[in-house]
């Protein structure tokens, strides 16, 4: 299936003529068949060849509706045009014109329409000359009358020529914006919307703009039929299965999992009016949404744009910024940067805008890591990046001059971190990461190389050893003591010696001041399996030789070692 949008001024045939292809009523509502002008989007559909099928968007006409019609044409890659041959090029005409200039659409044809009532030839000339200027100069042009049926024959093959040079399938995740929101009763809440790329199928779990949780797909429609899946591009109906009709609008989209980034704040390349002369606030149209947008310029060509909601965009995504006051379309924009960094420092604003103007919008890896340094593999997916390079820590990739950088920088703090500390075993990790201005701790420890080591949560110099004066000073501290614990007055250490000779398994430490030899709690066991078991505390302190204050401490150290197991009437065995 391929879907075409048409445009054009209201009243120059646009539903007549999608009525005579394909013999479909276009106009929804009672309201547009009486007016005789359509008022929001429709749709119908046509076989122009076996095997080719062609669904048309059609669009209201009138300045009121511009916003629907925007609806329509923002997720199409194809458009009519249509001009009616005895009214010419007229107001609206230049406005559709304008959005699909600026949505980047390039594939479409020229239909003049009432040709029974006056020459074309007038007609296609004057709207030569207005796109030319346009990426829809080249688009082939047919005169038809949808009332006497001339050019009919001609347009339809036109349409089957069209189509040939449009996307057969579109690959890519899911981002249906949806145009229609209604209950069908039986069923449940339906949407429906052009499907731009990737599959749906029956099954499929999705995300719903502004709502918390995902959403199943409980059946598809396309052309009237029931699917049971489906491939851009297409028109679609989604049945989705618990939810209201009320929880669900146009200008919300169904996504694929984990595959968008909703944001609000994006900065964006310009085409169209110079960013100085924009006004503060205008309407930003991205597929079916329309959303206000607060304008910072930045270059000459390059803004910030903060968004009144945030909507799921990627960088590359094609745009569009309209004035409603003027009935004037700014111009399009291309999509740049979705998650942009702060302008709060002078002169950053400036910086930014020399970034943006290297840009393009085209999703690149190595740009990105080099204007981000560090970034998640799924946050760049989200933004619209391939990724096709190995992360340096869990899924975290990093700019590789950076990298190395980060490399030598912990170095440094390893080895200022010893000048100051020279009685500590190495600097903690976490510290590391506070002086490196890392998001996590495991981009230290993922930074850790020869000679640096990583030991209990401190990196250091893999022959820092322990430090000569710290292993002297618990020496003599502990000298002729074996589990009778050195008195605190007696004692000769400072409490950050003691932690630190405790982490270097110099001492172990009982807390309260009790520190003793490394090698007393295995010592201890041997002295006490000597004892008839079980044995009480009293019995455990006279075979050791040392006082209540050492001995409960250290039984307990022994207890949490599975040295030996305490009973329940308080006594104790050396465990076997």
């Amino acid at each position: 299936m391929h879907v075409i949008a048409t445009a054009g001024h209201v009243d120059h045939g646009k539903s007549t003529l999608v009525r005579a292809l394909t013999g479909m009523e276009p106009d929804r509502w009672a309201e547009e068949r009486r007016r005789g002008m359509t008022i929001d989007l429709g749709f119908a559909w046509t076989e122009l060849t076996p095997g080719v099928t062609v669904a048309f968007v059609d669009v209201p006409g009138h300045e009121r509706f511009v916003p629907n019609m925007l609806a329509g044409i923002g997720p199409v890659p194809a458009a009519l045009l249509v001009v009616a041959a005895d009214e010419g090029w007229m107001p609206q005409s230049a406005e559709h014109l304008a959005a699909l200039d600026a949505l980047g659409v390039r594939h479409g044809l020229l239909v003049v329409t009432r040709s029974d009532l006056a020459d074309p030839a007038l007609a296609i000339e004057e709207a030569r000359l207005e796109l030319a200027p346009t990426g829809l100069r080249d688009v082939e042009a047919v005169a038809v009358s949808a009332v006497t049926g001339a050019g009919l024959d001609d347009l339809r093959p036109a349409l089957t020529r069209l189509v040939a040079t449009l996307p057969q399938e579109v690959p890519g995740p899911v981002r249906l914006w949806v145009d229609r929101a209604f209950t069908v009763k039986g069923s449940g809440t339906v949407v429906t919307g052009t499907l731009g790329a990737g599959r749906l199928a029956v099954g499929d779990e999705l995300e719903l703009t502004g709502h918390p949780r995902p959403v199943r797909v409980k059946g598809l429609q396309s052309l009237g039929a029931p699917v049971t899946e489906i491939a851009a591009p297409a028109r679609v109906a989604v049945n989705l299965r618990g939810l209201a009709k009320e929880d669900v609008s146009r200008g919300e989209a169904l996504l694929t999992p984990g595959k968008f980034l909703l944001t609000e704040l994006l900065d964006v390349r310009v085409h169209g009016d110079a960013v100085a002369d924009l006004p503060a606030t205008l309407m930003f149209h991205l597929g079916s949404a329309a959303v206000a947008a607060r304008v910072r310029p930045l270059g000459p060509d390059t803004a910030r744009l903060r968004l009144a909601r945030p909507l799921p965009l990627r960088l590359g995504d094609r745009a569009l910024l309209r004035d409603p006051g003027r009935h004037h379309v700014a111009g399009g924009v291309t999509v740049l940067d979705v998650v942009p960094p702060g302008l709060s420092r002078r002169g950053a604003a400036a910086a930014r805008a020399e970034v943006l103007a290297g840009l393009d919008g085209t999703p690149d890896l190595g740009g990105e890591l080099r204007r981000r340094r560090l970034a998640r593999s799924g946050d760049l997916e989200r933004m619209g990046v391939t990724v096709d390079a190995p992360p340096v820590a869990g899924d975290w990739l990093a700019d590789p001059g950076h990298w190395a950088a980060l490399g030598e920088r912990l170095a440094e703090e390893v080895a200022a971190h010893a000048r100051d500390n020279p009685l500590e075993p190495g600097a903690p990790v976490e510290a590391l990461r506070h002086r490196l201005g890392l998001p996590d701790r495991a981009l230290v420890e993922a930074l850790v190389r020869p000679p640096l080591v990583l030991r209990a949560g401190r990196v250091s110099t893999a022959d820092a050893g322990t430090p000569a004066e710290l292993a002297e000073a618990v020496g003599k501290a502990l000298a002729g003591h074996r589990f009778d614990a050195p008195e605190a007055n007696d004692l000769t250490l400072t409490p950050k010696q003691i932690a630190a000779a405790a982490r270097a398994g110099l001492l172990v430490h009982l807390g309260g001041g009790v520190v003793l030899p490394p090698t007393a709690p295995e010592e201890a066991a041997a002295v006490l399996a000597d004892l008839p078991q079980p044995f009480t505390l009293s019995e455990a302190r006279q075979a050791l030789g040392t006082t209540r204050r050492v001995a409960v401490p250290l039984l307990g150290l022994l207890d949490t070692r599975g040295l030996t197991r305490r009973l329940p009437d308080d006594r104790r065995e050396v465990s076997r």
